[in-house]
């Protein structure tokens, strides 16, 4: 892979005539925007036909429900919910399920924008969506979050089913929430029985149809990308430094593998805090003890050498590789500004404003795109759903062995675009995408 020159965009943001043509308010803050902006950038590079440039412009559906459900305490409350499914060109749609106080239209808009490009990239024949309810659920007691889950799947059971939308976990949701799914979906429904409803969504407990491996995908995903691109980039996992915002399932497995290969992890920050240890963090012990106290903060007085810094430390800890794990947009000019890294691995989805990029770009970091980086997760969601509709179920080693050749593919058609078009990753990233979506609209063409 040759390396091209990393320089900021020169394009003026949100300069697409699309926006004019569908109407589309130019807001450079507005998230669903910065995400679409980057994709028809892209798009323009690659010479894509008009027509899917506006069809991928805006979901195909946009869903919001409304959903009353009973509490602990006897009353009822009002819950929004959200599934938007963006593009289906290549297969049904697929993408997880947020449950999270700051879920918002836009938002979901831009997953599931990034979903429809995330498989194609990967090369798995699914297209994008997204979906979540707002609410906190470290609020809500198991029984509360339960009927939470049954409810939002019964409002939204018509437009999902294992042949044209499949759902997942994401921030907020877990296997127990994916089983409650499952098996509300399973009840409701007529003409749809057995694995086949099983398979309406992914990420499910092992016991009850889920894939050995999907627990740590993402986060296996990213080491993937990163032990394939890095050498490149005169960079090694082992002997390599590297710090993760975020400790949840992504960011824990990420760190547990870094190390795993030879890494050391100095640094990790969360909601509740920072720590820091210059030998290297105990990432297993950490994962433990986030598990049980429910974030960092309070690690350092357990562990001799971890020690509390403070969000500016952190961003200013000089590593290899820069693992944002955590929300979206968490990389600002600010932040960017402190930060002293030669890569950033984008773990979360969209962590990186589009501001942040430039200041990175401009000092020479190397920025690996989510849609790369974060592959993982979906990749394995494919395989159980294979496994779901063929009755047939794979061991650790075979998801393993089949995660590391589409991640590593896909690595190599970033690089090949990259090469190819003279860009930095994240347009190559988007051009290899869409390379793909552009070839299945020029067969299929546009009904009727």
């Amino acid at each position: 892979m040759a390396k091209a020159s990393i320089t900021a965009p020169s394009r003026q943001q949100l300069d697409s005539p699309v926006y004019d043509e569908l109407g589309m308010e130019r807001n450079p803050d507005n998230l669903y925007l910065q995400t679409i902006d980057a994709v028809l950038h892209a798009a323009e590079v690659l010479e894509l036909p008009h027509r899917v440039q506006i069809i991928l412009a805006q979901p195909v559906n946009e869903i919001m429900v409304h959903f009353p459900v009973r509490m602990d305490d006897g009353h009822h409350a009002l819950f929004k919910g959200y599934r938007v499914q963006h593009n289906n060109a290549l297969g049904p749609f697929k993408g997880g399920l947020r449950f999270h106080p700051d879920v918002h239209l836009d938002d979901v808009k831009s997953l599931s924008a990034l979903m429809t490009m995330k498989c194609s990239l990967v090369r798995v024949p699914f297209g994008g969506a997204k979906g979540g309810v707002k609410c906190d659920p470290w609020k809500l007691s198991s029984g509360e979050l339960m009927r939470v889950t049954r409810r939002f799947v019964s409002a939204i059971a018509p437009m999902i089913g294992p042949d044209h939308d499949i759902p997942a976990p994401d921030m907020g949701t877990n296997a127990q929430v994916m089983a409650w799914f499952a098996d509300t979906y399973m009840n409701i429904t007529r003409g749809v029985s057995g694995n086949d409803a099983l398979a309406v969504v992914t990420g499910k407990p092992v016991e009850m149809g889920g894939s050995l491996g999907r627990e740590k995908a993402t986060g296996q995903g990213v080491i993937d990308v990163l032990a394939e691109m890095l050498p490149e980039l005169n960079l090694s996992i082992k002997g390599g430094t590297c710090s993760l915002i975020g400790y949840g399932n992504v960011g824990s497995w990420a760190g547990k593998l870094w190390t795993e290969r030879g890494g050391t992890v100095l640094a990790v920050m969360d909601h509740t805090g920072a720590i820091y240890n210059s030998e290297g963090l105990d990432t297993h012990a950490l994962d433990a003890y986030v598990k049980e106290a429910g974030g960092v903060n309070g690690f350092e007085k357990t562990h001799h050498g971890a020690q509390k810094i403070s969000e500016e430390e952190f961003y200013s800890t000089q590593v290899d590789v820069f693992i944002p794990a955590a929300l979206e947009q968490m990389i600002t000019p600010e932040k960017a500004q402190l930060m002293n890294c030669k890569v950033v691995a984008e773990a979360a989805n969209a962590p990186t404003t589009p501001a942040g990029e430039r200041v990175l770009m401009e000092k020479g970091v190397e920025i690996l795109p989510a849609i790369l980086c974060s592959a993982g997760g979906v990749t394995v969601s494919y395989f159980e759903w294979v496994q779901n509709r063929s009755n047939v179920y794979w061991d650790a080693e075979k998801v393993d062995d089949e995660l590391n050749r589409h991640m590593v593919l896909a690595a190599r058609r970033v690089g090949l675009a990259r090469h190819r078009y003279g860009v930095e990753m994240r347009t190559a990233a988007y051009i290899a995408a869409l390379d793909q979506i552009g070839k299945v609209y020029a067969l299929r063409g546009i009904f009727p």
